[in-house]
C-alpha cells in the first residue's frame, strides 16, 4: 500500500497531464470548492477524494456498507464523498449522482449499480473522464473497464438458502421466492442459486415469485396474498433486507410467525432480532464493510498507476447464521 503522500503525488500528475481537467476543476472551485479539489488559482490538490455511489443510501445493507468505507477512508487519509438516492433503488434516481460525482470530478469512483446495463454508460462516461471505476455487490454488463468488482458470492448465497430452507421443511412442500430486483446482479444470481438447489428436492414445488425493489410495503403486499392463495405454504427466502423486513410483517400480519420457515439475507440489527425470536429461520450474511474496503483500496491502485496486485473480481463467502449457530456465526452480525 502506498503512503497518502505517493496518492497525492499520483493524483497531481493525473491533473497536469488533463488540462481539460484542470479547467473544468478550475471552474467548479469558482463555484465552492471542496476538500481534495484544486482551488481556482491551480493549488496543488490537497488529498485524494472519492466518490461513492450505493444503490439506495437509506437500506440497511449500505449503511453497513458506508461505515465500513468511511472508516478505512478515514484511515488511510482519504476524502470519501458518499451519495445516493435516499428512497429509491432505481436507475433513473442513481444516474443523477454517478454523473454529479464525474462533473465533481472526482479522482475515483465506486459505484453499486442498480441495473447493469443502465449504469453501462455512466462507467464509460466516468473512465473516458479518467476517472478509474471500481463496482461493489452489483455490476455492470461490460466489466472491462473496471479496476475491480467485489461481490458477495451471490449464487452460492442462493444455493445455501435454498439447501437451508430444503432442509428446514423436509425436503417438501411449497416454497416462496421474495425477491428484490429483477435486474440487479446480486438479486438475479441469487434467485438463480436457490433455483437451482431447489431442483435437487423434486417434492418442493416453487409456487411464486414476486420483487419488492427496495420497498418493504411492496414485499409485504406480495407475500400477504401468497399466503391467501397458498395457506399450506412450507417457507420462503427473501433475497435482500427490505424483502425480509415486507416479508416479516406479513407473516406477523397473518399470525403465522413460526409456522413458516424463512430464510433472508444480511444481518441487520433487526434481523438478527427476528432470526433470535424465531421469526427468521436462518440468515445468508455477507460483509459489506469489508466490499467497501477493499474496493478503496482497489481505486487508489489505479489512481497510483499500479494495479498488478489488484484482483479484477473478487468474491467473498457468505456465512449461514441460525439460532442454534450464533455463538459462531454472531461475530458476522452488521455493525449498527
Amino acid at each position: 500500500m502506498k503512503s497518502t503522500k505517493e496518492y497525492e503525488m499520483a493524483r497531481v500528475r493525473r491533473w497536469i497531464a488533463s488540462a481539460a481537467a484542470l479547467a473544468a476543476a478550475a471552474a467548479l472551485a469558482g463555484c465552492g470548492a471542496s476538500e481534495g479539489t484544486t482551488t481556482g488559482d491551480g493549488e496543488t490538490p490537497e488529498g485524494v477524494t472519492i466518490g461513492f455511489v450505493p444503490g439506495i443510501a437509506s437500506d440497511p445493507f449500505f449503511v453497513a456498507m458506508q461505515q465500513g468505507a468511511e472508516e478505512h477512508a478515514e484511515e488511510l487519509g482519504v476524502e470519501l464523498i458518499w451519495q445516493g438516492a435516499p428512497d429509491e433503488y432505481s436507475p433513473q434516481s442513481q444516474i443523477p449522482f454517478v454523473e454529479s460525482m464525474i462533473t465533481q470530478q472526482v479522482d475515483g469512483l465506486i459505484v453499486v449499480p442498480t441495473d447493469p446495463d443502465a449504469l453501462q454508460a455512466s462507467v464509460v462516461s466516468a473512465v473516458g473522464a479518467e476517472i478509474p471505476v471500481a463496482t461493489v455487490d452489483t455490476t455492470v454488463t461490460d466489466q472491462s473497464a473496471l479496476v475491480s468488482h467485489i461481490t458477495g458470492d451471490n449464487l452460492d448465497g442462493g444455493r445455501m438458502a435454498g439447501e437451508t430452507l430444503a432442509e428446514q421443511i423436509g425436503g417438501e412442500g411449497k416454497v416462496f421466492l421474495m425477491s428484490g430486483s429483477p435486474t440487479a446482479t446480486t438479486n438475479t444470481l441469487r434467485e438463480q442459486g436457490f433455483r437451482e438447489a431447489l431442483e435437487e428436492y423434486p417434492d418442493i414445488e416453487l409456487v411464486g415469485v414476486e420483487y419488492a425493489n427496495s420497498q418493504p410495503a411492496n414485499a409485504t403486499s406480495a407475500v400477504s396474498t401468497i399466503l391467501l392463495e397458498h395457506p399450506d405454504l412450507a417457507g420462503i427466502f427473501a433475497v435482500d433486507g427490505t424483502s425480509g423486513t415486507g416479508t416479516v410483517a406479513a407473516l406477523r400480519n397473518a399470525g403465522v410467525v413460526g409456522e413458516i420457515a424463512l430464510i433472508g439475507y444480511d444481518a441487520y440489527d433487526n434481523q438478527v432480532a427476528d432470526l433470535e425470536a424465531g421469526v427468521y429461520t436462518a440468515l445468508v450474511v455477507q460483509k459489506p464493510g469489508e466490499m467497501a474496503a477493499l474496493a478503496i483500496d482497489s481505486i487508489l491502485a489505479a489512481i497510483d498507476g499500479d494495479t498488478s496486485s489488484v484482483e479484477q473480481e473478487v468474491v467473498m463467502e457468505n456465512v449461514v447464521m441460525t439460532k442454534e449457530n450464533f455463538d459462531e456465526t454472531g461475530q458476522y452480525q452488521y455493525p449498527n
